[in-house]
Order: C-alpha cells, then sequence, then structure tokens
C-alpha cells in the first residue's frame, strides 16, 4: 500500500559516493538525517517536492519519508549527518562550506550535527512544474479530485498519472496515502486528540482505515506510537 512497507533503505553516517549517471528508484529511510552534497549534483524527488542538489545545498530528511534520486554524469559526494528526531528543519537549504562540516564529521561525529545546524541556511526554491503543483496539492489537500485536477489544468487523466510517476516514482493515488500516513504519524506523536478524531480530522474513512496506514507505513500501530511518546 505504502512505498516503505516495512523495507527501509539504510543511510549510513559519513562520507558517501554515488556513481555516475545512477538512479536510486523510490525508497523510504526510517530514521531522520540531513544530506550535504559535498561535489557533484543530483536530483531528487520526495514527499515534500523535487530539488535539483548542488555542491553546498542540503536535504533534509524526516524519519518515513520517501524519495528518488537521479545522480548527473559527475555522479555526486555527500555528506550524511544523522539528525534527532525532535528537530524540525525546513526541507532544503545549503552550508557555505561542506567542506568543513566533512573535516568535523570526520574528527567527531558528534560534533556534526550541532555545527550542521549551525551552519544551516534555509531555502524555499524547488521545482515547480506540474508535477510538483499536483505534489503540492496532494499534501495540503488530500481529498482532492484527480480527475477534477486534470480538468482544471488542460491535462488528460492519463497524462496526469503518467507524468506524476516519470517526475516521482509513484502514482498520485500512491503519494497521496504515503504523505497522509506521515501526516497522521507525526499527528499521532505530537498530539493528545483521540485516535478517531484524528482519523476524521486528517481524512481517513475511520480510525481502522488510518491505523493500516500508520502501521503499512512504519510497522508499529498508531496506540503504539502514542504510548511511545508519552513515556
Amino acid at each position: 500500500m505504502h512505498a516503505c512497507s516495512h523495507h527501509y533503505a539504510q543511510a549510513p553516517a559519513g562520507r558517501q559516493r554515488h556513481a555516475p549517471s545512477h538512479c536510486l528508484e523510490r525508497h523510504c529511510h526510517d530514521t531522520a538525517f540531513a544530506t550535504v552534497l559535498l561535489s557533484g549534483s543530483y536530483l531528487e524527488a520526495g514527499d515534500e517536492g523535487r530539488y535539483t542538489v548542488q555542491a553546498g545545498d542540503v536535504l533534509v530528511h524526516r524519519a518515513f519519508e520517501s524519495h528518488l534520486d537521479c545522480f548527473s554524469a559527475r555522479g555526486a559526494d555527500v555528506l550524511i549527518i544523522p539528525m534527532p528526531a525532535t528537530a524540525r528543519f525546513p526541507v532544503y537549504g545549503r552550508v557555505s562550506d561542506p567542506d568543513a562540516l566533512l573535516r568535523i564529521a570526520e574528527r567527531s561525529p558528534a560534533e556534526a550535527w550541532p555545527a550542521f545546524a549551525e551552519a544551516f541556511v534555509a531555502d524555499t526554491s524547488g521545482h515547480d512544474d506540474w508535477p510538483d503543483l499536483l505534489a503540492r496539492n496532494l499534501r495540503e489537500q488530500p481529498d482532492i479530485s484527480l480527475a477534477q485536477w486534470a480538468e482544471d489544468m488542460g491535462l488528460r487523466v492519463e497524462s496526469v498519472s503518467r507524468g506524476f510517476r516519470k517526475a516521482y516514482g509513484s502514482s498520485p493515488k500512491a503519494y497521496r496515502a504515503q504523505v497522509r500516513a506521515r501526516a497522521a504519524w507525526e499527528a499521532i506523536r505530537g498530539s493528545s486528540l483521540a485516535l478517531g478524531r484524528l482519523a476524521t480530522e486528517l481524512g481517513f474513512s475511520d480510525q481502522a482505515h488510518m491505523s493500516r496506514a500508520v502501521s503499512g507505513l512504519t510497522g508499529h500501530m498508531p496506540r503504539a506510537w502514542r504510548m511511545a511518546a508519552v513515556a
């Protein structure tokens, strides 16, 4: 049902090298981390939009987010910095001296996150084609009709589904389910509202529907996450 399906990709801390022109199909991480691009470039399309990043750019990944990555002909050299679960950072930004961050991470991994947090400067730019507009609408208005959206944009539904899958590695329906499940997971951990009311407010048909979505994404039921959050 969801992109994660309990098979989570790893994001080992430290320096990682990605081969030229290599593409990673849409995958999910169960941990939060920041990726600092040291050299090269790549395109990432994920739950929070599409970004083409160059040296010095940063992408912040929250737990249970999914994305695909397509690396340029130069490949990419990246620094992975684990992010505290409670940290809240914009998804995209940059640092002025990525090599300095690398030296800190290699010398003392524990100091990498504080140094990153101090150096990070947020940026709101990103791709803005129609697949990105649809992705944003699916995140912000999960009950929108895809057929109506396509008609309003002067596009055929089949073209929208095909173009969105090409851009994001996911059908619009699966993308919507993914981001809604993740929104539920965050709300469960950060709110004291009854689970049934949360399900209604987040657009699920009922609490059981929300429970299946959260379990499919994270491997654990909402009550377990609620108990862990208040423990």
